[in-house]
């Protein structure tokens, strides 16, 4: 579909009342700096800072400057990792884990208040923020509820079911506020139950629309799939947070992959809007296009994972693009203002796939579907990449992404023709992380390290102008790299693994650098 630029003046992003302590909404359009008003620290979700006081030249005086400890202990069923990036506004963070939310002192680590949520039954598989608008913050708790908050002491303003735990939702993305919209999406695998995403009244948490990740019967992508009852049991769920393009006025999502779980039998065809690039209108929640990196897919490769938003150059004329690793081993570069794929290359193994056809949609190998007695993979279990946010950086034109290699084995153990819920497994025999870094223009790796032992790559990835990149290895090191060569500049050893996606601030002429790594927020800056 043709698009037509659509410029927004920046007095739209103004609520209808701005608190004199609340977020400026012109921040979202700015790079970040004295403030990281949302998930990605901007819309582009680049995770990209100018800031350079911390720079290559001085990195090995960076010092810790205080450490938070969330000190909850174990939680049911997971650990209590801070897998959200905290916001920082006026001197605040705001960070998660499930069930709970915390405010902090950006200059000391001390606690201002926290927030202690009992949940009926939510998956505590992870959090990954808040969104806030004004002097209002917004939380979603692992059993389905919407919440939002006074952000100068933590007291609850309302609350409002969006998913039913009991059905096995599971609701752990940070919202996504454009304009007077936020943007709140849902997980899901075990009971086969449908995604959506919404956009919600940051005034009331009226729904203000729903897009729904599988089409109805009649509607356009419903020849993808052989009937209705296979389209409402579908997945593509939406549970990380997308980006935003406020001049052509689209918002970008990765959807999830579809439901029954490893086994495709009962559901054959594409199955849109499933593992796909969707591109909506945020005011009316209507698809304008998508891209679907996994046809029918039956691996559990949810295409979840940012896409990235920058301006490029592609046999010499600029374009607006947006680039993403994608959970099933392929980097893809698309026009944004219309979805058109430009590049399509694997940056792991990828057997599962014959090649790409002409669109650079990749073609599933049937030969390496799931199989009742296993089929061997060129790639790691979990896939190529997982949730944890990649980077872009505008100085070097590289993408980087924490990447597994390894090889698994997939199996089919739900034979039936209408299979439900998990019909299959995969086997993990061999993995490395590796941080790779690639070009856009080509998907070529530039340069790539590989982290030694076994484990797969958790940490997000942050560059800034000091010619910086920051992120994890598996060995528990928070690292600085130089990120046009891959050169180690300096490391330092946490109690536990990087665990979020790292960002940074300015804040009385300082900067900080923040990581959650395991229970604890890590706060370092430049020794004087």
């Amino acid at each position: 579909m043709n698009l037509r630029p659509l410029f927004i003046s920046a007095l739209v992003f103004l609520p209808a009342v701005l608190p004199a302590q609340g977020l400026n909404p012109e921040k979202l359009l700015q790079p970040p700096t004295d403030t990281w008003p949302t998930y990605n620290g901007d819309y582009s979700g680049r995770r990209y800072s100018t800031l350079s006081q911390i720079n290559s030249t001085n990195i090995g005086s960076l010092s810790l400057a205080w450490m938070h400890r969330i000190g909850v202990g174990e939680q049911r069923g997971s650990a209590s990792e801070i897998k959200s990036t905290p916001l920082l506004v006026n001197g605040i963070l705001y960070f998660t884990i499930p069930d709970h939310l915390w405010a902090v002192n950006a200059r000391t680590g001390e606690e201002i208040w926290h927030f202690d949520w009992v949940d009926h039954g939510g998956h505590l598989t992870g959090q990954r923020g808040v969104g806030m608008y004004g002097d209002w913050l917004y939380f979603l708790t692992p059993d389905g509820w919407f919440i939002s908050f006074d952000a100068k002491d933590g007291k609850v303003r309302w609350k409002i079911q969006v998913a039913d735990a009991k059905l096995q939702y599971f609701t752990t993305m940070a919202p996504l506020v454009i304009r007077n919209h936020i943007i709140v999406g849902v997980g899901g695998d075990a009971m086969d139950v449908p995604g959506y995403l919404e956009a919600r009244d940051p005034e009331t948490g009226a729904l203000q629309w729903r897009w729904n990740t599988e089409p109805r019967a009649g509607e356009p992508g419903a020849e993808t799939w052989p009937n209705a009852g296979a389209m409402e049991h579908g997945g593509g769920m939406t549970w990380l947070p997308g980006t935003y393009d406020p001049e052509l006025n689209l918002l970008y999502w990765g959807t999830g992959n579809p439901n029954p779980v490893y086994a495709g039998q009962g559901r054959k065809g594409a199955n849109l809007w499933t593992c796909s690039i969707v591109a909506l209108n945020p005011d009316t929640g209507k698809l304008v296009w998508y891209f679907q990196g996994s046809p029918h897919d039956t691996h559990d490769w949810d295409e979840v994972e940012t896409p990235v938003l920058f301006d490029g150059v592609i046999d010499g004329q600029k374009r607006k693009l947006l680039a993403q690793a994608a959970r099933n081993g392929y980097f893809f570069v698309l026009d944004r203002t219309n979805g058109k794929n430009i590049v399509s290359a694997p940056f792991v193994g990828v057997n599962w796939s014959k090649g790409v056809d002409d669109s650079g949609q990749p073609i599933p190998n049937v030969a390496k579907e799931p199989k009742t007695d296993g089929a061997l993979m060129n790639i790691d279990g979990g896939g190529g990449t997982n949730w944890n946010p990649p980077s872009f950086n505008p100085d070097t034109g590289l993408f980087y992404v924490n990447a597994n290699y390894g090889y698994s084995i997939t199996y089919l153990t739900d034979t039936d023709k209408k299979p439900e819920g998990y019909g299959g497994s995969a086997r993990t025999i061999w993995a490395q992380a590796a941080l790779e870094a690639l070009d856009y223009k080509t998907g070529q790796i530039r340069w790539s390290h590989f982290f030694p032992g076994k484990g797969g790559g958790r940490s997000g990835i942050l560059n800034t102008a000091g010619k910086l990149l920051f992120s994890g290895d598996p060995s528990s090191n928070l690292i600085a790299w130089d990120p046009e060569t891959g050169k180690i500049l300096w490391h330092f050893g946490l109690a536990s693994s990087v665990s979020n996606g790292p960002m940074t601030y300015l804040l009385d002429g300082k900067q900080y650098l923040v990581v959650g790594a395991g229970d604890t927020l890590y706060a370092f800056k430049l020794i004087q």
